[in-house]
């Protein structure tokens, strides 16, 4: 196979998960925005990702959250993704909306509390054994604001066995992904603020215990590529979730904010085997001005353009310069693949594969938005609040 041959089956068989809550009212928290169209049930909003599959050809599985995704039967709610040519994919859990969680939940004071939030987390592992979804995403909102609130260690000791139960129910080929983020909502200590924290409670944990790395869940001038190729090299990154922020939120679309440090990273993924291996890579972004399945069919061509980018790379060159010490020869090398138009070469792959060169303008033609405009009338909007 030629070099540009297997960058083209790589671009092929890339998978990116779509979350369902990204085709969902959304905004900020003074307030969401409404758009017409927006779906009202989990089946409409797998309805729309089966359009962002059909003119990329890379996004096969849509993450479900719970209890905004709820429905009577998981089993016929993936079947009902099969028929439109999808697959559920990871399990995302909720620990932060309820006032029960006001000081935490796995890692609340409260063994009640604590009780309360484990049982929804082993809930979610019931729809995983009834969907075939293999992932259970775990982020949690749990911290502290002031110093003295509660006791650093103890929170981390509550949330340790709170995991640890939640790791024994897991079946033989499930997963449980742990997501870290540095503050927010809590201001003075967060429980699981960064990938050291999270590595240490998935070694503890065993195999089945990975970390998910956040694209805006860092400080700025973190070098995510550097924690990327880490956990790697650990065999512990389970997941990626793709987005962009500029200050201290993370849900504009990937490759808005800094395309460069995608590029990096993607670079790091490559050299780390991540397109081959079990890592789940997904969108967690949402879209508030912005038409949601447009920005959702662009966001999964900015990874795509950028992990072509990383494959173009000339490993080779890069490997020589960087043993004799040429440091601007080993950047450069960097920086060709990086200033490479990559999108006449996606075009080929998307024709080769059936595809529309152009997937956002072959959705505008589609008639896809105006038809859920003029049929999505009544009813309650998905969403999380106004």
């Amino acid at each position: 196979m030629t070099e540009l041959a297997a960058v083209k089956t790589a671009l092929k068989t890339q998978a990116v998960e779509t979350p369902s809550w990204a085709y969902g009212n959304s905004g900020t928290r003074f307030k969401v925005f409404a758009q017409r169209g927006v779906p009202r049930t989990p089946q409409e909003k797998l309805a729309d990702a089966a359009q962002v599959h059909a003119f990329t050809g890379v996004a096969p599985t849509v993450a479900l959250h719970i209890p905004w995704d709820k429905v009577d039967d998981y089993g016929a709610l993936a079947k009902y993704a099969e028929d439109h040519g999808l697959k559920l994919g990871a399990i995302n859990s909720n620990t932060f909306q309820d006032d029960d969680y006001r000081l935490g939940s796995v890692c609340h004071p409260d063994a009640a509390v604590r009780r309360k939030a484990v049982d929804h987390l082993l809930e979610c592992v019931d729809i995983m054994d009834a969907t075939g979804s293999r992932d259970l995403k775990l982020w949690f909102a749990d911290g502290t604001n002031y110093p003295g609130q509660d006791d650093i260690r103890a929170r981390q000791d509550r949330l340790a066995e709170s995991l640890a139960e939640v790791y024994r129910r897991l079946g033989d080929e499930q997963r449980m992904l742990l997501e870290y983020k540095f503050f927010e909502p809590a201001f003075y200590t967060t429980d699981v603020p960064d990938w050291g924290t999270a590595y240490a409670h998935c070694l503890k944990l065993g195999e089945k215990a990975q970390v998910v790395v956040d694209t805006g869940h860092h400080a700025p001038g973190t070098n995510i590529e550097f924690i990327v190729a880490t956990l790697l090299r650990e065999g512990k990154l389970g997941g990626f979730d793709f987005n962009s922020r500029f200050y201290a939120d993370d849900d504009l679309m990937v490759g808005a904010a800094d395309p460069f440090q995608l590029f990096r990273i993607m670079y790091e993924v490559v050299r780390g085997g991540g397109l081959t291996s079990d890592v789940a890579f997904m969108l967690d972004q949402c879209h508030n001005i912005e038409a949601k399945i447009p920005a959702i069919i662009r966001s999964v061509m900015n990874v795509q353009e950028a992990t072509a980018k990383a494959l173009l790379v000339d490993r080779d060159a890069l490997a020589t310069a960087q043993r004799e010490g040429d440091v601007l020869g080993a950047n450069a090398v960097l920086m060709d693949a990086y200033n490479t138009d990559v999108r006449p070469l996606l075009a080929e792959v998307r024709e080769e594969s059936g595809l529309d060169a152009d997937p956002v303008a072959a959705y505008r033609r589609s008639g896809w938005q105006e038809r859920i405009t003029a049929e999505r009338v009544g009813g309650t909007q998905a969403g999380w609040g106004a």
